[in-house]
């Protein structure tokens, strides 16, 4: 997707954004959970059913949940409160990071997920790789 406007957003768009990103290498983390890292350092976990994580609709266990780690504490309070699909579980109640499911990627935009992407990099990224990149 070139324009970022012409399909609604899927995993290939989180895949292609974080890969567009400096040293960036596709790993794992967390007991084999695939995770996008910058010089070994995640920033975007494909976190799989987990306790914490219980469709509403259904009572299953969420298997397409995204944990994308984010600047602050405030940036994780802003994107819960806002009115798209970011939300967070008791178990990341004192991390700065936010949950997504990959259904719900189309909800965003792609200028959206492009910046909480780049951000969730830049937070991992060593300070002057960001600068390198960011300026």
């Amino acid at each position: 997707m070139l324009d970022g406007m012409s399909e609604p957003l899927s995993m290939d768009d989180v895949h292609d954004i974080a890969m567009a990103l400096p040293e960036v290498t596709l790993g794992t983390s967390w007991g084999e959970k695939p995770t996008y890292k910058v010089r070994d350092k995640g920033f975007i976990i494909l976190r799989g059913p987990q306790k914490d994580a219980v469709d509403p609709e259904t009572g299953e266990l969420m298997d397409d949940v995204i944990r994308i780690v984010v600047p602050t504490d405030e940036d994780k309070q802003a994107l819960v409160e806002s009115d798209g699909p970011w939300f967070t579980t008791d178990h990341f109640r004192s991390d700065a990071s936010v949950l997504i499911r990959a259904r719900d990627l189309p909800q965003l935009d792609y200028i959206e997920l492009v910046e909480v992407i780049t951000d969730a990099w830049a937070r991992m990224a060593p300070k002057k790789l960001v600068k390198q990149h960011l300026g």
